[in-house]
């Protein structure tokens, strides 16, 4: 429930965070605001699995719950009938290195004076927190190792605490406490805030995270993915611009742009995080996913008995590619979807199990064969080392292992839980060297400019900060963290042909 904040205002946390989160938002008269919130956060579960909270309005006041855990665990029938109002907003968060603790659940829930309590949802991340810590300073309030969500959550509730405190009737509307904190939130951030009687959605300059708009019977739903408008019946209608702010209120929809918009949408959001059944500027993450599969193909003509995907992300791009090349799909690789989702220890056996407890192999499948195995992506390569090995184990007479995206060399900063650069294995290993490391006959990756083609949208349209190490919302004090010293590869060098890579002896 909710804690009482009660007088200013000092903040006490451990650590920034980075994390890739969900976000839903319902605006409606007559709406059940928490029940379709409950059902949106199911539907973005893939998002965020350590956390799950909702918070509502009923007019008067906010009401809170969050918990550990899936929706599933942190929500009961009991919990959902003590959210009353229509107006509410959900969060699901995506677990990250720095551990799990019930105070980084959100929504952060804060005390705007006069007008009330607000609460804040968060997708993304701020690399560099300077600007608003400078800004909470100059008012008094100190922070002590605050979550960027956490401190963008206090300093909008500042402003709306100075405006109460002047002459009667000069109390800022939680929209306009919102634009004048904007300049401040220097990073990637897909906003939902919410007063006792308005809804605001707000993102970045760049929109580096997605946040679309829906319609249901009058009402209007904000989500970080269109996966989450059709379990609710809600209809799609388009997308807050980047750099926009779109309040929801009892005077309607209104949309105010905050700063000049300069489209970057992280391009891992096709490559992996988004739902396949999400649409992404225009263009199904499904269709994208195939043609990333369609593009490999072509560059890479090896000979193979069989294409498996590692599930779940990566089965669109082995369709794509079975379809070009004419090998064959199977579900080689059959994945328990929650004996990682347990709060229970695993036993000792099964924890050194490691991906043999997530996935196994169908032996009829690989046995005897050429085996051309699929992933969307490569970051410290224990896992896909791992896969290789459990193959060659299940009788595979060549392990293929293809990646239907460029290799990954540069950390995030804009909201994605990722290792240090030194520790990415294409940060400082070439090709052939990654091959020898997963043990793997050869490794494939889509070259850069495959992946780009396979979108259908221009370079210029996306975030590549994975692959090329161009941050385009800057890092700031961060950027002491990037080397470019010991990488070996490059996916602007024309001269790399992965087809021409000699393979490794079978092991």
């Amino acid at each position: 429930m909710l804690e009482d904040f009660g007088e200013p205002h000092t903040v006490v946390y451990d650590e920034l965070r980075g994390e890739k989160c969900g976000v839903f938002g319902v605006f409606g008269q007559g709406l059940d605001a928490a029940r379709l919130t409950y059902f949106g956060l199911y539907a973005l579960q893939h998002r965020g699995q350590e956390s799950s909270g909702i918070a509502t309005s009923d007019s008067v006041k906010l009401h809170s719950h969050v918990g550990m855990g899936l929706v599933s665990q942190v929500f009961s029938e009991a919990d959902i009938e003590k959210l009353p109002g229509s107006i509410a907003m959900g969060h699901n968060r995506y677990s990250t290195a720095g551990g799990s603790r019930i105070e980084h659940a959100q929504p952060i829930i804060v005390d705007g004076g006069a007008m009330g309590q607000i609460a804040l949802a968060h997708n993304g991340n701020l690399p560099s927190a300077t600007a608003l810590v400078a800004f909470l300073g100059e008012r008094g309030i100190t922070v002590d190792g605050a979550s960027d969500s956490r401190l963008m959550a206090e300093a909008i509730a500042a402003v709306m605490r100075e405006g109460s405190s002047t002459e009667l009737g000069a109390s800022k509307t939680l929209a306009q406490a919102v634009g004048e904190v904007y300049p401040y939130m220097t990073g990637a951030f897909s906003l939902l805030v919410m007063s006792k009687d308005e809804l605001v959605a707000v993102r970045d300059e760049c929109g580096m995270r997605p946040l679309s708009i829906g319609k249901l019977n009058g009402g209007y739903i904000f989500s970080s993915e269109t996966c989450a408008f059709s379990p609710i019946g809600a209809q799609f209608i388009g997308d807050v611009e980047p750099g926009e702010m779109v309040v929801v209120n009892a005077q309607g929809l209104q949309r105010q742009q905050l700063t000049t918009p300069n489209p970057k949408l992280d391009i891992f959001e096709f490559v992996y995080f988004s739902r396949p059944d999400s649409e992404l500027l225009g263009k199904s993450v499904y269709n994208v996913r195939k043609n990333f599969g369609r593009e490999l193909a072509v560059e890479v003509p090896i000979g193979a008995d069989v294409i498996i995907p590692v599930p779940e992300t990566s089965v669109p791009a082995a369709i794509g590619f079975s379809q070009a090349r004419g090998i064959p799909f199977e579900m080689g690789l059959t994945k328990n979807r929650y004996i990682h989702r347990t709060f229970i220890q695993p036993e000792q056996h099964i924890r050194e199990q490691g991906v043999k407890a997530k996935l196994t192999p169908q032996i009829e499948v690989i046995k005897g064969r050429r085996v051309a195995v699929l992933d969307d992506s490569i970051v410290r390569g224990t896992t896909s080392r791992q896969i290789v090995q459990m193959l060659f184990e299940a009788g595979a007479m060549e392990v293929h292992f293809l990646v239907s995206s460029p290799p990954v060399i540069f950390p995030d900063f804009y909201g994605i839980d990722t290792p240090k650069q030194e520790d990415l294995l294409a940060a400082t290993r070439s090709i052939a060297e990654m091959r020898d490391y997963l043990g793997a006959t050869s490794l494939h990756f889509l070259s850069y400019k495959g992946m780009i083609k396979a979108t259908g949208l221009p370079e210029d349209r996306f975030s590549t900060s994975f692959f090329t190490g161009e941050y385009p919302i800057d890092i700031r004090e961060r950027r002491a963290e990037i080397s470019a010293k010991r990488i070996c590869y490059t996916p602007f060098d024309e001269t790399y042909d992965p087809v021409i890579e000699e393979p490794a002896a079978t092991v």
